[in-house]
């Protein structure tokens, strides 16, 4: 029988360039001259630290690393910004984790997306993956339309489509 499986995946390499190319870009940039700014990524948490001196500063510098993200093929809801910054001193501080992998209640969601379409296929969840199987791969496609259409919120890769 046919399959693939959703699943929402980063790839830390091309995370990690995207950051980088952020923090060269704010040191060459006018606006930030002189301002104090910090820029790391945990690569084992997926959890990216910024400081900055205002609040001001700080949507700039989201704005830029949201760009330049998805430059390098990164979609922009990988970021979890539900977070608000707060003060500690004089600058301004903000964890942004990233979202890796499907939580259990968005593979709810997405289980019962497709089995309110009223498709012939079956999905299970497995871990932080949503396997799908059908009869025909044309239902399989249908499953993919389906899913990039309504917004979730998570960024989703289709991956090992097997017939």
């Amino acid at each position: 029988m046919p399959s693939f499986d959703i699943v929402s995946k980063v790839d830390l390499q091309t995370l990690d360039n995207a950051v980088n190319t952020v923090k060269k870009e704010i040191t060459n940039r006018f606006d930030f001259k002189g301002a104090h700014v910090v820029m790391e990524l945990n690569k084992k948490e997926m959890i990216l630290d910024v400081e900055v001196d205002s609040d001001m500063k700080l949507g700039q510098l989201l704005d830029v690393l949201i760009s330049r993200s998805m430059r390098q093929g990164l979609e922009a809801s990988i970021y979890d910004q539900s977070k608000e910054p707060y003060q500690s001193g004089k600058v301004y501080k903000k964890q942004i984790p990233v979202r890796n992998g499907i939580k259990q209640e968005d593979a709810k969601k997405i289980v019962k997306l497709i089995k309110d379409a009223g498709l012939k296929v079956q999905a299970a969840i497995m871990d932080d993956i949503v396997r799908v199987t059908g009869k025909k791969i044309d239902d399989l496609q249908d499953v993919i339309q389906l899913c990039r259409n309504a917004d979730l919120g998570i960024p989703l890769q289709y991956i090992n489509m097997k017939s």
